[in-house]
């Protein structure tokens, strides 16, 4: 019967080609030969492949084999008359992966046996909670959604072989501004127009569903597990009902309160944003600004400044001139040193300073009459420098002593305080003393409210300075309204220098556009509340990498309180009414509470539709008149912040805290951040028992992607191919799952089409060596199985490795160090393996005899090799672990009842501590005789370039080792009683002689010889001559005497 190729076999089990019975590997070390039948139950696979295959050794040519092979190609090959006794592999595997076609066909097999769902069900190994981190259901799927989905697919899939209950929701974040904006981009401005909330709701939520379907599929092709007929949408009306249940938790422990302080503000967005919707782009450049306020009295200590009136001023410096018209105070650090300065003279460059230049000298220093200035003592010789002037230090004061020192305002001319700030004031930059706003400044707002300061910020939603700031009213405050400022303070010689100043500033990370800090009523977490708390349950957290838990650490303890309330209408409404007149919010458990039951039954739109009567409960509705709906949404960070609540503490099986969380290391300062800050504020514990994050996705030359650039690597062109197959060719979901463990995810990882081909190469020769192990056990019988002690050495030294293979490959998948896997594999079963082992094994396979004892030992070790191979891969490749277990050439039984029909039914590989105990001498001979293979493989190189051999079986090696225990280990391997512990067959050789002196040695008869070094300290003699005797016709191996081989 003809080969049938790999893309037509689905499932084996229902091939009418095969006949077999079950297979189960135990402990067979401990049986005998007659027990051992009892362990291994399968039969022969009655197919032929269209063309044998294997892995020949460039060494050496295979006479039998090689005519067998063109044999069933048709050739002729003389007479032939040993062809039919060479036993070469067959398989229904094929070479080539056909990814476009078989992987979709074995994510159909998985779906409908329903897999991951009966194997995690029927696992009784306790239960493993990976929550996922939502995505944005905003548009296509990217390199870094790859990354992350895979990683945890690779855990997953590990814990279920481990025996786990797996429970594993796909989520998305289905609210919030990235979606609105897709929404209203879609739509002409006539539409826009009448656009009524609900509506945009409406459109919002198709096309969030719509996304999230896109992305399930792409997910799906990537080959993640998933509950995929229940994902969490941050849209489900059950999912909003327990994230209005958690902010009624926090307003009832008192951790929510409405205030007016500055946030960051959007102008392009018009809405508050949190710290993880912004981003610090290099290159940005402010105007700073160098400014003077003139002092109006100094209530100082004996009157130390009254002598520099009215002369003496407070020079500032500011970066956001915009925020002079807010000014309230001045402050100063009170520990510092500051000095009363006088500019004495002029640099002649000051004089030629162009004022088209990029830096603008004011109009103080080239008045007649020069003021005095109040500078940190620290800061007068950069400030020399800066400004090309010789300052004189006239007097110095403490900063302490400027205590409540008055200024005039530099342009309502209003009285202002000198004030005492925080450690923020350094003489790292600027003057010393720092402008005060505090309707524009963090640290300026917890100042003014230690000094009762007013809070003004004279800017309305677009960015544009209001009424309140007088003449500038209209403007664009990061424009031209930034640039009316300095002007009007330079014409009334307030301007001492204004130059660019290059620093990281805050953008919106969705319009990529800058924002500002500005004053505004909003609803806040008070963080400050629950800190301390925080900060014991993150010590209470393994975090992977360990220095995952000092960023998130400094995050919180130094985080403000968090403005969660948002001007948007997409997203789960704060449930507060305000009173009509006095604006008093109305928020209590009662209020808090109806509003879920009504939300949980009719999701959120019902605040946009249902009047304020029907809101309200009962006990209010005779009052419903004299209040309004509160119109702010919650941020997308406590949607998402919740799902702990409305996933883990909600769905069946599933609880909290979760074992895992898995994101990018952006999210300390989201998702990580807001579900502990939810949590704890609540519960008091953190979310999560371990956090793992991983790093950013670059291109290969560690650019960030950009279409601009050109660089945008698609995972979904990885999978599927672009246009031009030739340059980007259809690789499959297991090439790119294969990159994903091949790199330290711990970092930023790199990506471009060297490095996919390379993956590929990888992967091809992974499936090679699988092919290669399924071929050669076509015919192998349970009843043939060699028991240990009765193995080879060389049989043995295999086990032992295959054992530490998988030990090592355990211990990195507990501690999800992927890429350690990936080199093991990397170097065992594609290096390790074909160059050793099977290249040695060849001969026993091929010629040795069908039901001969050294074929029937190395298929025994092949076995053990395949399953647990197939097994350990499964995780990073399941794929191809699948479509090897399809093209098992037997049944395999877990526990000796259950059939394994899918390689995750078939459990991790159980330790073998009988393989593990290979007694350490051997360990180290064997480690000897690997590195002896090598270097006689060079002195075989050297006489075959030489024209003394072709094959290496022509070849006799001499050896000669001063080390007399290893030169006894040598002479008794040749003479090993088991024909494959022979050294001759090890160095693939006809011969081998130990030479004893080497004076002994028949130099005339070996032309090619020299000393190498073994382990870099022990020297051996190596010779190479012609081997003696006649060639075997069957094994072409040379011998002094007729072979007794014979055809079968």
């Amino acid at each position: 019967m003809a080969m049938q190729t790999s893309q037509t076999v689905l499932s084996l089990r229902s091939c009418s080609s095969f006949t077999k019975s079950s297979f189960s590997i135990t402990d067979f070390r401990r049986c005998s030969s007659m027990e051992i039948s009892s362990l291994f139950h399968f039969t022969y696979c009655y197919i032929y492949p269209r063309s044998a295959f294997c892995t020949h050794s460039k060494r050496r040519s295979r006479g039998p084999v090689m005519a067998a092979k063109k044999e069933s190609k048709g050739t002729k090959q003389g007479d032939g008359k040993y062809k039919h006794t060479v036993d070469l592999p067959k398989t229904t595997f094929g070479m080539r992966a056909n990814s476009a076609v078989r992987e979709p066909e074995i994510q159909k097999l998985w779906d409908e046996n329903q897999v991951f769902k009966k194997v995690s069900e029927k696992n009784n190994g306790g239960s493993f909670i990976l929550h996922d981190g939502p995505p944005y259901a905003n548009g296509d799927l990217h390199m870094g959604h790859a990354l992350n989905k895979i990683i945890k697919d690779i855990i997953n899939r590990y814990k279920l072989l481990q025996n786990c209950k797996v429970h594993y929701i796909p989520g998305w974040d289905c609210h919030g501004l990235p979606i609105e904006l897709k929404v209203l981009q879609s739509l002409d401005q006539d539409v826009r127009k009448g656009l009524t909330p609900i509506k945009l709701r409406a459109k919002a939520a198709k096309f969030a569903k719509a996304t999230v379907k896109a992305q399930m599929a792409s997910f799906k092709r990537f080959g993640v597990w998933a509950d995929w007929d229940h994902p969490y949408l941050t849209l489900d009306p059950e999912y909003e009902a327990a994230q209005i249940e958690v902010f009624g938790q926090m307003v009832f422990n008192g951790y929510i309160y409405r205030g007016r302080k500055p946030v960051h503000w959007s102008p392009s967005s018009r809405t508050a944003l949190a710290e993880a919707e912004l981003e610090y782009p290099e290159g940005h450049v402010s105007k700073s600004m160098y400014a003077i306020f003139r002092l109006l009295s100094t209530p100082t200590k004996g009157g130390l400044l009254d002598e520099f009136l009215p002369r003496l001023c407070l020079a500032v410096w500011t970066t956001t001139p915009w925020t002079i018209p807010a000014n309230a105070a001045v402050a100063v650090n009170s520990k510092l040193q500051y000095a009363v300065v006088e500019v004495q003279s002029l640099s002649p460059d000051v004089a030629s300073s162009s004022e088209g230049g990029k830096t603008r000298l004011g109009s103080v220093l080239k008045g007649h009459e020069k003021p005095f200035f109040i500078v940190a003592l620290d800061l007068v010789p950069t400030l020399e420098a800066k400004w090309n002037v010789k300052l004189a230090v006239k007097r110095t004061v403490l900063g302490s002593d400027l205590e409540n020192c008055r200024y005039a305002h530099p342009i309502n001319s209003q009285e202002c305080p000198v004030v005492i700030g925080g450690d923020y004031i350094t003489t790292e930059s600027g003057t010393g003393l720092v402008h005060t706003a505090p309707g524009h400044g963090q640290e300026d707002y917890i100042t003014g409210l230690k000094y009762g300061l007013p809070i003004l910020s004279p800017v309305d939603d677009e960015g544009k300075f209001t009424e309140e700031a007088g003449i500038f009213s209209g403007l664009d405050v990061l424009g031209d309204g930034n640039a009316a400022v300095i002007d009007y303070l330079d014409e009334r010689s307030s301007i001492v220098m204004v130059e660019p100043y290059k620093h990281k500033y805050p953008y919106d990370w969705r319009t990529k556009k800058p924002t500002i800090f500005r004053a505004t009523a909003q609803w806040f977490a008070s963080v400050e509340g629950f800190r301390e708390a925080a900060m014991h349950a993150i010590n209470q957290v393994t975090w992977t990498p360990s220095q995952a838990e000092n960023r998130i650490s400094i995050m919180t303890s130094s985080r403000s309180d968090w403005c969660i309330s948002r001007q948007r209408t997409w997203g789960v409404p704060i449930p507060v009414f305000y009173h009509a007149e006095t604006k008093e919010p109305l928020l209590n458990e009662e209020t808090v509470n109806h509003i879920k039951s009504i939300i949980s039954q009719k999701g959120s739109d019902a605040w946009w539709y249902m009047p304020v009567e029907e809101l309200l409960p009962d006990s209010y509705r005779d009052k419903a008149s004299d209040y309004v709906k509160g119109t702010d949404t919650m941020d997308v960070w406590f949607d998402s912040g919740s799902s702990w609540a409305a996933v883990l503490e909600s769905r069946d099986g599933l609880g909290c805290p979760a074992d895992l969380y898995v994101e990018g290391t952006d999210q300390h300062r989201g998702w990580f951040q807001s579900s502990l800050l939810t949590s704890v504020a609540t519960t008091g514990k953190a979310p999560y028992s371990g956090v793992i994050t991983h790093g950013f996705v670059l291109d290969e030359r560690g650019l960030k992607m950009s279409k601009s650039l050109g660089n945008v690597v698609d995972p979904r062109t990885i999978i599927e191919g672009g246009k031009n197959q030739e340059e980007a060719p259809s690789y499959g979901a297991d090439v790119l799952r294969l990159w994903v463990s091949s790199v330290d995810y711990t970092g930023d990882v790199l990506i471009g089409p060297q490095v996919l081909r390379q993956m590929s190469d990888i992967y091809r020769k992974l499936r090679g060596t699988l092919r290669f192990l399924l071929g050669n056990l076509h015919d192998w019988k349970a009843e043939n199985a060699i028991a240990y002690n009765e193995l080879p050495e060389i049989d043995q030294h295999a086990l032992f490795q295959l054992e530490n293979v998988v030990k090592n490959i355990k211990e990195s998948y507990e501690s999800y160090q992927f890429f350690k896997i990936f080199q093991i594999i990397q170097r065992f079963a594609i290096v390790d393996l074909s160059n050793f082992y099977f290249d040695v094994a060849k001969d026993r396979l091929y010629v040795g005899g069908a039901s001969s004892f050294t074929r029937r030992s190395c298929q025994t070790v092949l076995a053990f090799h395949l399953l647990s191979i197939a097994r350990v891969i499964a995780p990073i490749l399941p794929h191809l672990a699948e479509d090897v277990w399809q093209n098992l050439p037997f049944e395999y039984t877990v526990d000796n009842t259950d059939i394994a029909k899918f390689v995750f039914e078939s459990k991790w590989p159980a330790v073998n501590e009988r393989w593990l105990s290979f007694p350490g001498e051997e360990v180290d001979l064997w480690e000897k005789i690997l590195e002896l293979r090598t270097e006689v493989n060079k002195a075989l190189e050297a006489a075959r370039t030489g024209k003394l051999i072709g094959s290496s079986l022509e070849a006799k090696v001499y050896l000669h080792s001063s080390d007399n225990v290893l030169a006894v280990r040598l002479r008794r391997m040749c003479e090993a009683k088991i024909d494959a512990d022979l050294l001759h067959r090890i160095f693939i050789t006809s011969q081998v002689e130990i030479l004893s002196s080497l004076e002994d040695a028949p130099t005339a008869n070996i032309p090619y010889s020299g000393e190498y070094l073994i382990q870099g300290e022990k020297k051996i003699w190596i010779g190479v001559s012609r081997a003696e005797g006649s060639k075997c016709e069957r094994c072409w191996n040379f011998s002094p005497q007729l072979c007794v081989e014979k055809p079968r």
